[in-house]
């Protein structure tokens, strides 16, 4: 008796099925030789990935751009970026616009036609003392408030009073108010500590020197003025230098006494500061006239910036 062949399986069956198994694998899950085929195919796309970082790397290290150029930065170093401590500045024109002029003084002043000679000659000069020594380079260079950009003026004005023979140079600065106070304050100490001193100048001539106090108008937030007196050698103790015999209205320096009147007035955080200069009687409503008249036209010009923000 002959039995019945074993009925096989159906070619489809049989091509959704893996060898050795008897059962359909559940929905969602890898079969071994699945996850076999899959693992070359995973390794070269993590090879590829790994190529094209390590490229990245290369292609933006120091000194080297890429074809589209350097990569825009998305934050500035600190050290580019401002000072969140320095309040904003006038302008140009709002600094122009607090200037004085040669019409607020009066008709003997005019636009300067060059620096005096007596700068050279009695301003350029040294002293032991550090405050002293300080004092004299402000004297002749005039950067009251400091050498740097930041200090740098927003604008100047230079007169010349051609009967007397006296020049004012006239500064507009912006910077922050407790810097200028400083140097305010630094003012109010030198008729203390550099009363009276000795400063010689590059040939080794002595030059008596005396800073007293210089009373102010009221303007601004806060003023200090000095008034500085400059002889060719020191004269007997008891002499007062304005009233010494050997002052000239002229302008050679030989035998002169000169005078110069500092002055700095802040205004919010900006100051204007002046020397008024002359080896003759130095005319005492200029310095006046120049600190009320350029407080206000300052408190104005600050006024008018704030208005246009």
């Amino acid at each position: 008796m002959q039995h019945a062949p074993a009925a096989r399986p159906s070619p489809a069956h049989s091509a959704r099925l893996p060898p050795g198994t008897t059962t359909r694998p559940r929905p969602g899950t890898t079969t071994p030789s699945h996850r076999t085929a899959t693992r070359p195919l995973l390794a070269a796309a993590i090879a590829a990935v790994l190529a094209l970082a390590a490229s990245a790397c290369v292609g933006g290290g120091r000194g080297t751009e890429g074809q589209d150029g350097p990569a825009t930065p998305t934050a500035q170093s600190p050290a580019v970026l401002p000072s969140a401590e320095l309040p904003p500045v006038l302008t140009r024109g709002q600094a122009r616009a607090a200037l004085v002029g040669a019409d607020d003084l009066g008709e003997a002043w005019e636009p300067t036609r060059g620096a005096a000679t007596w700068r050279d000659e009695l301003l350029k000069a040294t002293a032991e003392r550090p405050d002293c020594r300080r004092l004299l380079d402000v004297l002749y260079t005039e950067e009251l408030f400091g050498t740097g950009a930041a200090t740098a003026p927003r604008a100047t004005a230079a007169l010349d009073d051609v009967d007397g023979g006296a020049q004012l140079h006239y500064r507009v600065t912006s910077y922050r108010a407790a810097d200028l106070d400083r140097t305010l304050a630094w003012l109010g100490t030198l008729p203390d500590t550099c009363g009276r001193f000795e400063a010689r100048d590059a040939h080794g001539t002595a030059r008596d020197v005396r800073v007293t106090g210089l009373t102010l108008p009221e303007a601004g937030d806060a003023r200090r003025g000095l008034r500085v007196t400059v002889g060719d050698t020191a004269p007997d103790d008891g002499e007062d230098p304005q009233t010494d015999p050997r002052a000239d209205t002229g302008t050679d320096t030989a035998g002169g006494v000169l005078t110069v009147d500092l002055v700095a007035v802040r205004v919010g955080d900006d100051a204007i500061s002046l020397t008024n200069g002359t080896l003759g009687t130095p005319a005492d409503d200029a310095t006046r006239i120049s600190v009320e008249v350029g407080a206000d036209r300052l408190t104005e010009a600050r006024r008018q910036g704030r208005a246009q923000v």
